[in-house]
């Protein structure tokens, strides 16, 4: 399991490393939201997985971390990072994580599991943009 969460973490933070994150925020500021997503995922898994309660089926869906996205979205003051997850039949599950500054990093005030048509609406309304 520690060789996965070091594999987990060098992907969450190669964008911000190797410059493939998008220009604007401080590199130090997305380093720290690439961490504190982080965070948020390692502090919540049960035995190596997220777990999420499918509202309309009443099921907990256990996830596994799989793969980060370098893109980082600004909200305002708020971001939007998002990561792949797989489920217990390896179908790819993309997680957007709203997150905000506390103290000297930053916090997940929201996970959305498979929810992107509420963040695609946020960004039809320009609500939601790319970081530059």
């Amino acid at each position: 399991m520690h060789c996965l969460r070091s594999l987990f973490l060098f992907f969450a933070f190669a964008p911000v490393l190797f410059g493939t994150a998008n220009a604007g925020a401080g590199i130090g500021d997305k380093a720290l939201l690439q961490a504190g997503m982080q965070k948020h995922i390692e502090d919540h898994l049960v035995q190596g997985a997220y777990l999420h309660l499918d509202g309309k089926s009443g099921k907990v869906q256990k996830l596994f971390p799989d793969t980060p996205h370098p893109m980082i979205l600004t909200m305002g003051e708020y971001f939007v990072l998002c990561s792949n997850f797989r489920d217990a039949k390896g179908k790819e599950i993309n997680v957007d994580f709203y997150m905000a500054r506390k103290g000297s990093g930053y916090m997940v005030f929201k996970a959305a599991v498979e929810d992107r048509d509420s963040l695609k609406r946020l960004m039809r309304n320009g609500m939601v943009s790319r970081l530059n």
